[in-house]
């Protein structure tokens, strides 16, 4: 077993690293801009995982993870990172695995660019968990789709230039009875609502989308009709492994923040790090990072090399998202009144952990599929 990184992805770790510590070293007032999202196209960023031919870099998904890892230590606006990382995994992969050729010829040279942004449009009022039970209607008329109906959460919806959609084109089916499409922002009946006020990732912008006798074109289909389940299972694959390694890089800035605080703080005639109550918080930290960490880099590699990763993704995705939260408590807890002051930042970190736990799959949902991989 073999836990060095090639000298490749070193390097791109310590680009990426250094690069976004330069860009994004403050987090925006309200969203991120076009500006900074061609800044993380310039850098590559939107393509990591996209092949080669279609403008990307061609990187397996533990390479991908290695440089999401590094921009979310790197980047103090998680918003941005989590947007691009969703684009990537949520609405680019399900184009490169399942799109016809000429669609992707089309559309993935300016989504790897940082020109085009992706959304993810699934989740509804009553399909959250029960991600398949879309009430949204895709009926086949000629060589076209009409859907309508609406989803009630989509990041990056108010700024994207076109939705990974998925409806129902046949109820009685069920699982096998959903379709995606990819729909673009000029569509005729696409209707993007105001951007939610949110407590975490606030610069992702957010809204409803709805459609209303909205067209796509039958070549705006991913795979076959009734494939829609298929290709959104894989994309989950992609985005539970790959987009959660942005946490891992965040755990590690927090930790090395208030490793530094608690050497420079002195209580009681010593620095803060030295009591033992303290020193074993840190210690606590370093113990659930790097345990995520180990976990999140299997299920990558796992995934990677084409094996059966439910059950690690599962895993990691558990460990990552939970391990995030009780980070994010203890650097509070460490930093005291600074703590909760959001000046300094680090209450930041843990309002932006706490949908971890939700989207991709609740961490009720990583439970549930772990249970069944051990046949329960």
């Amino acid at each position: 077993m073999d836990f060095l990184w090639s000298r490749e992805q070193d390097e791109c770790y310590a680009q990426v690293l250094e690069q976004t510590r330069n860009m994004f070293a403050t987090r925006p007032d309200r969203f991120w801009t076009r500006a900074q999202w061609q800044q993380c196209g310039d850098m590559h960023l939107p393509g990591l995982s996209v092949p080669e031919r279609y403008g990307g870099k061609g990187y397996d998904a533990l390479t991908t993870a290695r440089i999401i890892e590094a921009f979310g230590r790197g980047c103090e606006d998680m918003g941005l990172v989590f947007s691009l990382a969703a684009h990537l995994f949520a609405c680019v992969m399900p184009i490169v695995e399942y799109a016809d050729e000429a669609l992707k010829n089309r559309l993935l040279p300016d989504l790897c660019n940082g020109t085009l942004i992706g959304a993810n449009a699934i989740t509804e009022e009553d399909a959250g968990s029960d991600v398949f039970a879309l009430t949204t209607r895709a009926t086949r008329d000629g060589e076209a789709y009409i859907l309508n109906g609406q989803k009630s959460y989509v990041s990056n919806g108010p700024v994207a230039d076109l939705f990974i959609v998925y409806a129902c084109t046949n109820p009685s089916y069920g699982y096998f009875g959903i379709t995606g499409f990819v729909v673009e922002r000029d569509t005729p009946g696409l209707i993007i609502g105001d951007p939610f006020q949110k407590i975490s990732l606030t610069s992702t912008p957010a809204c409803r989308v709805s459609f209303e006798s909205c067209r796509v074109p039958i070549a705006n289909r991913l795979a076959q009709e009734g494939q829609g389940a298929q290709v959104f299972t894989r994309s989950m694959q992609w985005e539970r492994s790959c987009l959660f390694a942005a946490y891992l890089g965040q755990m590690e800035r927090q930790l090395e923040r208030s490793i530094t605080y608690t050497k420079e703080r002195r209580q009681f005639g010593k620095p803060l790090g030295r009591h033992q109550a303290v020193a074993h918080r840190l210690a606590a930290m370093k113990l659930r990072l790097e345990s995520a960490r180990l976990l999140l880099y299997r299920a990558c590699w796992s995934f990677a090399q084409g094996k059966h990763a439910e059950l690690d993704i599962a895993l990691s995705k558990l460990a990552v998202s939970e391990a995030a939260i009780m980070g994010g408590l203890d650097a509070i807890h460490i930093h005291g009144s600074l703590g909760i002051n959001s000046a300094y930042g680090i209450e930041t970190m843990l309002r932006d952990a706490l949908p971890s736990t939700i989207f991709s799959g609740t961490s009720e949902m990583q439970y549930d599929i772990i249970a069944r991989e051990l046949e329960l």
